[in-house]
């Protein structure tokens, strides 16, 4: 009997900030380097997307190595995963144009990313609007069959689906459709302020930051006017909420029934955070840096990467190109 097929999980990561913070740890980095370990992974650095916001040119290859880096460092291992930049793959732009060709404009037009930045007053351009034609080709062009996908991503996948099947209705089944592989709800990963951990608010802790200012940060995470002596309530507490997704099972209720106990200060659960934190990341920090003063490395890495995504791309647009009627006749 023939061994079944494995799944190929995708995830396409914008390299549009200088720095990863926990927030993005937490909330996707860290799960996908677990699926990478049970699934066939691609890691597509996608730069071109990243066009519709970034237009320095130098920040935008140094995000580029920059989340190579950090991908590697906290364990993506390049012999499970074909990490590489999605501009090195030249097919994705031409099967782009196909799959353009199939997808309704009021479809693209009803996209929640494209409200969202019309809402908010952003310099909305063509490239965000065909954001996600460009997503849909990144998924078809290495025949994905599972993506992780949170809230603000499971419409683009949806609309992935629906372009698949309308081009496989006209040209015979030449895509499969890709399943949705529903992400783990962490929760909202808190910033220094209580609100969601981002860049744009500037209340996040840089994944590969000094322990000094991971320590500063820290200590300004807003707490309630509580005094020592009080009880506390740790479920209402941003530090605690943080502290849950570092420390052990026995670590949390130790730490909880000295809230409720009362006599602790929060400057104690706020070290005891830092440790915690300290403890999980130095060593991927260690990595990252030793990572990011070999450039040549990493960029052999994409580079490997790049070569092994462009072998499945050249195969699924033979397919592709046979089926529309298009190429060389020569």
């Amino acid at each position: 009997m023939a061994e079944k097929k494995r799944e190929l999980v995708l995830s396409g990561v914008q390299p549009s900030a200088a720095q990863v913070h926990l927030g993005n740890y937490l909330g996707a980095m860290k799960r996908f380097v677990t699926l990478s370990q049970q699934y066939d992974t691609i890691v597509c650095i996608v730069d071109l997307h990243a066009l519709t916001t970034v237009w320095d040119a130098q920040a935008l290859r140094e995000n580029t190595v920059s989340l190579a880096a950090a991908y590697l460092a906290i364990g993506m291992e390049p012999s499970r995963a074909i990490i590489f930049r999605q501009s090195d793959v030249a097919e994705v732009c031409e099967l782009t144009w196909y799959l353009a060709c199939q997808f309704p404009l009021g479809l693209l037009e009803r996209a929640t990313s494209l409200k969202d930045a019309k809402a908010k007053a952003k310099v909305v351009n063509s490239g965000l609007m065909y954001y996600p034609v460009l997503m849909a080709a990144d998924i078809l062009l290495y025949r994905s069959t599972k993506v992780p996908v949170g809230a603000d991503q499971k419409q683009h996948l949806e609309m992935t689906r629906e372009v698949a099947q309308k081009f496989n209705n006209a040209y015979g089944d030449v895509f499969p459709l890709p399943e949705p592989l529903i992400e783990e709800d962490t929760g909202v990963i808190v910033g220094l302020d209580g609100r969601k951990m981002s860049k744009s608010y500037d209340n996040y802790i840089g994944l590969f930051e000094d322990s000094k200012k991971v320590r500063k940060k820290v200590m300004k995470i807003v707490t309630d006017s509580k005094s020592v002596e009080d009880e506390k309530d740790p479920d209402t507490c941003n530090v605690f909420t943080l502290y849950k997704f570092f420390a052990s099972q026995q670590e949390q209720a130790a730490l909880a029934e000295k809230y409720r106990a009362g006599g602790m200060g929060y400057g104690e659960a706020k070290q005891a955070l830092f440790e915690s934190i300290e403890r999980e990341i130095s060593p991927m920090r260690d990595k990252y840096n030793d990572l990011m003063s070999r450039p040549d490395d990493l960029r052999d890495v994409l580079a490997d990467g790049a070569r092994r995504a462009r072998e499945i791309a050249g195969v699924t647009m033979a397919s592709v190109r046979e089926a529309v009627g298009v190429g060389s006749i020569l």
